[in-house]
């Protein structure tokens, strides 16, 4: 059985167009593949911790080859239990809308919280990091107001949503990499034309 996780990251649910892509493309993936197992994460109502200072000492305690004790502990244990739910996966599906030239906060909130040493990455001091999490799959759909590739930079947005998540994830290990762009979504002439092309080929590329 193939796991995949999908990873929400707009809090505009059914009111979102990267949402409403990544369902297309959901939807075309199940039915091919009609044993997949899909965990959902509502990023906006997760409740995902604050990754505040005594997490990030429980952090470094780890990435210096220390063992967590009392607080500290608790805390890392809550790390881990989120980010199994990360690393137990197969495959990764993620509904991204650009915001200023970047991800949603609670987006990077998470990758703080479950990016961690010994879960999905390795460190050496000589060679540096490397991914765990090899072997698996991620399908990226990326939407954007004005943006597009194809639009004078910096003029219309700069593209910091893409670089971040290709290199956090490549950082993991996961190099597998696709992605589904519908962009712009304000600025085009057939909005609602290039919205249904959009969909139509999220669910072609699953297929």
């Amino acid at each position: 059985m193939t796991k995949l996780l999908y990873v929400q990251a707009s809090p505009r649910h059914a009111a979102s167009r990267s949402i409403a892509v990544a369902d297309a493309y959901l939807a075309a993936l199940k039915a091919k593949i009609p044993d997949l197992e899909v965990d959902v994460i509502e990023l906006w109502e997760a409740g995902l911790p604050e990754f505040d200072g005594d997490r990030v000492s429980a952090k470094l305690t780890v990435f210096g080859g220390g063992t967590n004790e009392g607080r500290q502990a608790t805390l890392w244990d809550e790390i881990v239990g989120i980010a199994g739910r990360f690393t137990q996966a197969d495959r990764y599906l993620f509904a991204i809308p650009m915001w200023n030239g970047g991800i949603p906060y609670k987006l990077k909130q998470f990758i703080d919280v479950i990016h961690q040493p010994g879960l999905t990455f390795g460190f050496d001091p000589a060679k540096g990091y490397s991914g765990l999490l090899t072997g698996k799959r991620a399908t990226l759909v990326y939407t954007s107001g004005a943006f597009a590739r194809e639009l004078p930079s910096p003029a219309f947005g700069v593209d910091h949503q893409s670089t971040y998540m290709t290199t956090w994830l490549n950082q993991a290990g996961i190099t597998d990499i696709e992605e589904i762009r519908y962009q712009p979504t304000i600025l085009t002439a057939d909005s609602e034309g290039d919205f249904a092309r959009a969909k139509a080929d999220a669910a072609e590329r699953a297929r």
